[in-house]
């Protein structure tokens, strides 16, 4: 079960400059100074770091390069960071770009350190992103399962940026018995989708939601809003941020989680979207959701 404890999520913007070995070790640097002075000013347990951090989201150079570039999990670009998660006895989450079995294959990652440094969980982004997608001509190959840790916190399920829009992968999650789901992004469209994705990710499924956004220029001179967030299940943002690098955090307490309708209301809370879902109209549509679809409006 989860226990009460402070969670934070570390906005970080990536260096501007093209993507060398020296650059991916200077993003790293800046992860570290700023996951050691968001713990030591919060106490938080569980830190989360934006998509992609040790890199940038948009590499802007082959994916072959990029796969040099980076290593895989575990290996030696989230050593450091698994020092540090040890180092602080923290659980932290970091956004990575993952070396796959061959140079044509990059994962955009998700890593889950415990206190002992050790990697408790690793999650491949399953939705990525249509600039991103090496289907599209990007350089991401999607993963295809599902994360969710039991940790000494509670269970954390892992999903990343523009998963976030797909509430089929949060409810899983849910019903696998997520309580927290932490959601590193470096998201491309604007904050109002950012804050409803999650708010609706958090309310869908009444679990809380970190969500760490990048902020500053990547190396292709793509520009991040940071806005990163906690977000209750109900719905509603107890922590956000601005443009800033920095941090915001909150003290997540799953006695107050549904204790009431509406925050600080006298109300209480007499729905559980989970307990109460329909089961025999899902198994009903079962073929309906499980068939290919798209929009009926025309978009490029």
């Amino acid at each position: 079960m989860m226990r009460p404890f402070t969670a934070a999520a570390v906005q970080v913007a990536p260096v501007p400059e093209p993507l060398t070995p020296e650059v991916v070790t200077r993003n790293i640097d800046r992860c570290l100074d700023l996951t050691r002075r968001c713990v030591e000013a919060t106490g938080a347990e569980l830190v989360v770091l934006p998509e992609s951090c040790t890199t940038g989201f948009t590499p802007d150079c082959p994916t072959e390069r990029l796969w040099e570039l980076v290593s895989e999990v575990p290996g030696p670009v989230i050593r450091r960071l698994a020092d540090l998660a040890a180092e602080l006895g923290v659980h932290l989450v970091v956004g990575t770009y993952e070396r796959g079995p061959t140079p044509e294959v990059v994962y955009n990652a998700s890593v889950l350190l415990d206190p002992r440094g050790e990697v408790v969980g690793v999650y491949r982004k399953t939705h990525p992103f249509c600039s991103e997608a090496v289907d599209g001509g990007g350089w991401v190959t999607p993963g295809d399962t599902v994360t969710v840790v039991d940790t000494a916190l509670g269970r954390i399920g892992m999903i990343i940026c523009f998963d976030g829009d797909y509430p089929e992968l949060a409810r899983i999650q849910a019903v696998q018995g997520a309580e927290v789901i932490v959601r590193p992004s470096a998201l491309l469209r604007s904050a109002d989708v950012w804050e409803l994705t999650s708010r609706a990710r958090a309310y869908d499924n009444h679990v809380f939601v970190v969500g760490a956004n990048a902020t500053g220029t990547d190396s292709a001179g793509v520009h991040y809003f940071g806005n990163s967030h906690v977000v209750t299940p109900v719905g509603h943002i107890v922590a956000k941020a601005a443009s800033h690098e920095g941090w915001v955090s909150a003290r997540l307490d799953p006695a107050e989680a549904l204790a009431s309708l509406t925050p600080g209301s006298n109300v209480g809370q007499g729905f559980d979207h989970l307990r109460d879902r329909n089961l025999d109209l899902i198994r009903g549509y079962r073929e309906d959701l499980e068939a290919p679809a798209k929009s009926a409006f025309p978009h490029a």
